[in-house]
């Protein structure tokens, strides 16, 4: 049994398809002298151009299917050329038949086809199958010179069909090699343009961002200055009113307004505090500080109303060391993105662990999950699924966790839940 053909390269496929086409006119042009010119006996003609024509269409066969018919058996191939042209040859009347032209058309197809050795190997065919016909047939109306003249010509074409041959591969090649390299340029530019792309987007989401803190901040400082100073009025009024003596109903009413004066003068601090010029000085702080801190400021967040936030952060873990706003606002992030992910009813937690030299905080949430074709852009800047979103939470929040050398990951499950996954050296790997 034939071992299979092995896997083809470019220049085979396009020589096996140049090789089948000049083998279907090649049996074109044979069945037409066979039949309309002056063969004697065009039956026998046919009968070989027959087999030719079978041979030919498995060729063809082969190569719509990107194999080249025989090509681990070159020799094989030729041998049968040189005895295929021989029989026509010899059935057509010997050595002056005008089918001994076929034998250059095969030197022209072996030389594109196979190596410069293969070539001469189908030179040396020719001959034979040529001296086969000079010697079994009638030879009388060619003179010495001419039959001498007819290996000398298969050798010059052999000759001038293996250098055009090697001309053509060639140029072959390096046209192959100047795509390669074209290609590998073009990739490596698509690449980085893409990088580029990138980090000019991170680059402008960074500058976004803070430009709407620096706004907020601007914002609560104006509310808080305006709301401020009628607060201290109130409050100076109040304690005058307590001081005149009145009445157990009148003191308790005003001890509720002063407690109410207390509580928003609290908020004001708090959103001055958050919204302050972040600092970048790094220090040691604990964990449940900086939840607690979150926390605190997101529950003034209209979507927590209806929703169960909890915290189980441990008071005893080792101490972080970063820049405490970015941390603060790590968590505040996450905070907001799972209260808006969750229902009403619908429950979100903050919970933390020490695993090794490292601090793992998690942020969960039993809302509707993420897609799955959203993952990979999750952290990217600008993506975001919600309707107002400004697609930067996310963003800036990874961008904190790695600058402080921690790392952030994602486990969704749609119509479960989400959970955030934070990873934190303690201070003394940091």
């Amino acid at each position: 049994m034939d071992r299979p053909d092995p896997a083809p390269i470019r220049w085979e496929l396009d020589a096996e398809a140049v090789a089948v086409k000049i083998r279907w006119f090649g049996l074109a042009v044979g069945a037409a002298y066979a039949n309309l010119g002056s063969a004697a006996d065009p039956l026998p003609l046919n009968l070989i151009l027959l087999f030719g024509l079978l041979f030919t269409a498995l060729d063809t066969v082969w190569s719509w299917r990107g194999r080249v018919f025989l090509g681990g058996h070159p020799l094989v191939v030729t041998a049968l050329e040189a005895v295929y042209i021989g029989l026509l040859c010899y059935c057509d009347g010997g050595p002056g038949s005008d089918f001994r032209y076929y034998y250059l058309v095969s030197l022209i197809v072996a030389a594109l086809r196979y190596s410069p050795a293969i070539t001469g190997v189908t030179c040396g065919f020719a001959c034979l199958s040529y001296g086969f016909l000079v010697l079994t047939g009638p030879a009388d109306r060619l003179g010495p010179a001419t039959l001498l003249l007819m290996p000398i010509v298969l050798a010059w074409a052999t000759w001038a069909a293996v250098a055009l041959a090697r001309l053509l591969r060639r140029a072959g090649d390096q046209l192959a090699d100047l795509n390669a390299r074209l290609k590998e340029e073009q990739h490596l530019l698509e690449r980085r343009i893409a990088d580029r792309t990138r980090e000019l987007q991170e680059s402008q989401a960074q500058v976004l961002h803070q430009e709407k803190m620096a706004a907020f901040g601007l914002l609560a400082a104006g509310i808080a200055h305006e709301v401020g100073n009628p607060l201290t009025s109130i409050s100076t009024l109040v304690q005058m009113l307590e001081r005149r003596d009145p009445d157990e109903y009148t003191r308790e009413r005003l001890g509720l307004v002063n407690a109410q004066l207390t509580r928003i003068q609290g908020t004001l601090r708090e959103l001055v505090t958050f919204s302050r010029p972040a600092s970048d000085l790094r220090d040691r702080m604990s964990l449940k500080e900086i939840v607690d801190e979150a926390l605190g400021i997101a529950k003034y967040y209209k979507g927590v109303k209806g929703r169960k936030v909890t915290a189980a952060v441990p008071a005893d873990l080792p101490p972080l060391v970063g820049v405490r706003d970015q941390l603060v606002q790590v968590f505040f992030n996450l905070v907001l993105n799972a209260v808006d992910a969750t229902p009403k009813g619908g429950s979100v937690t903050i919970a933390a662990a020490r695993e090794g030299d490292a601090v793992v905080a998690t942020v969960a949430d039993d809302g509707h999950g993420i897609d799955p074709a959203h993952r990979d852009r999750l952290f990217r800047p600008y993506f975001t699924t919600k309707r107002h979103g400004t697609g930067l939470g996310l963003f800036v929040t990874k961008k904190l966790v790695e600058a402080h050398g921690g790392a952030v990951a994602c486990d969704s499950t749609p119509g479960e839940g989400t959970t955030f996954r934070l990873t934190f050296p303690t201070g003394a790997a940091a």
